[in-house]
């Protein structure tokens, strides 16, 4: 019999370690403040930060808590004095953070506490009250547990509005990244290729040769200038697939002749190669196309619309009126675009006659496609209403698009995004650190 552990003890098992937290959280945070020792006999000021202190009892709270953390991992310890000024260091930061974030007026108020600790308690597959009831058996104060959430929303804040915000990724530096990390990027392929043979003797003479490699490069001129690729073969090539075309399929790289495996990569649809010399003759290639072997196909519509705001002036009765006249007049043979760039109220649409492109999931909003989804190619839908306004909607076309280059260069832009966030945050702290008024009392007794 399978055995199903306890959900009680998993969770406080996972309790154990949790308050270095936040795993909601996307930003590059410092750990959370652990409450979990009683308040020290002896509170002194460890360190004065601008207008506020950091007291003796948080820095061993959260020594306590590191020196956990760094257990469990199996991590070697720093030495004691190392690690207090590691600790307090980055409790300085934090604080200086938490600074920023309130002059800057973010505040995070018990509605997004609330939301944010039951994300936690969800996580951990606990309802609220079983896992305050679990937190506080293991010794953690739910109302501290809660200001240390607080705390790291407002970190979380303003790393958010300070730096990554305020990163750009630019296509060059996508089309760079991507160049400089082809092996990770290049999703594996295999290649349709088509092949033309000029055979020459076993013991070919160089006058021979050189009569072979004329002829090659003659052929190669006449396909690069439009001859067919295919009629040629049968007629010219001494290749076993002549009466094909030289049509060789599909080839998984692994597959490919040692003579044509560096190159055939590196060419593009359509291209023909240099004559290639090996024992047999002098070889051409055609690549007539590639497909990726972990293609991402996305079903997308081709679609235009028309919107009427609603407002003072127009209610929700009168957008739809408006919007079934003007559905009839199409259906009686008027022209879409020109009603689109006459009565569309979403004017980046409108002077396009309406049309809004190819959409895929999750491109629009949902009572959008919803109504979108529902229809044949040319069909024009009732009027309907979002949060924009109210909407006819007609289907042009649909396709399944192989959207294996857009989500390369949206992981590209997601690792690129990701580095220069790290490189920013850096920056923006040390600076945020230097300008702050800090004394270290440390060693104060």
């Amino acid at each position: 019999m399978k055995h199903n552990p306890n959900p009680a003890s998993t969770a406080m098992a996972t309790l154990r370690w949790m308050l270095s937290l936040l795993l909601f959280l996307s930003a590059p945070i410092i750990a959370a403040q652990s409450s979990r020792l009683p308040i020290q006999e002896i509170n002194r000021i460890v360190a004065v930060v601008n207008n506020e202190v950091i007291v003796l009892s948080d820095l061993e709270n959260r020594i306590r808590t590191k020196q956990a953390e760094l257990s469990r991992s199996g991590a070697k310890l720093p030495s004691p004095a190392a690690l207090r000024k590691q600790v307090l260091d980055r409790l300085i930061i934090e604080l200086v953070q938490i600074q920023a974030a309130k002059r800057i007026g973010i505040r995070v108020d018990d509605a997004q506490l609330n939301q944010a600790i039951t994300k936690i308690a969800k996580r951990n597959g606990l309802e609220l009250p079983r896992f305050r009831e679990i937190l506080e058996r293991e010794g953690y104060k739910f109302a501290t547990f809660r200001e240390d959430i607080r705390r790291q929303l407002l970190i979380t804040e303003i790393q958010k509005r300070q730096v990554a915000n305020r990163v750009q990724v630019t296509p060059r530096e996508i089309d760079n990244y991507l160049k400089t990390h082809a092996n990770k990027f290049q999703p594996k392929r295999d290649y349709h290729l088509a092949h033309i043979l000029i055979a020459v003797p076993k013991s070919a003479t160089p006058e021979e040769m050189a009569i072979a490699r004329k002829k090659a490069n003659k052929i190669v001129h006449r396909l690069r200038n439009g001859a067919d690729f295919a009629k040629t073969a049968r007629t010219i090539s001494d290749g076993q697939q002549a009466l094909d075309g030289g049509d060789l399929g599909w080839r998984k790289k692994a597959q490919l002749p040692d003579l044509f495996a560096n190159i055939v990569p590196k060419m593009a649809a359509g291209e023909i190669s240099e004559p290639l010399q090996n024992a047999s003759g002098f070889h051409i290639i055609k690549l007539i196309g590639t497909r990726a072997k972990e293609r991402h196909v996305i079903p997308q519509t081709k679609a235009r619309h028309i919107l009427i705001k609603t407002n003072e002036m127009t209610s929700n009765a009168d957008a739809r009126t408006r919007l079934e006249q003007i559905r009839e007049r199409i259906t009686q043979g008027k022209d879409f675009e020109e009603l689109a760039r006459s009565h569309s109220e979403d004017r980046g649409s409108a002077i396009k006659g309406g049309n809004i492109g190819w959409i895929g999931p999750g491109n629009v909003v949902p009572k959008f496609e919803q109504a979108m989804n529902k229809l044949r190619a040319m069909e024009i839908s009732a009027p309907f209403r979002t949060q924009f306004g109210w909407h006819i909607v007609q289907v042009l076309e649909r396709r399944e698009h192989d959207g294996t280059d857009e989500v390369r260069r949206t992981k590209a832009t997601g690792e690129i995004r990701e580095r220069k966030i790290r490189e920013e945050l850096s920056v923006w702290l040390r600076q945020l650190r230097d300008e702050a008024y800090v004394e270290y009392r440390l060693e104060e007794k």
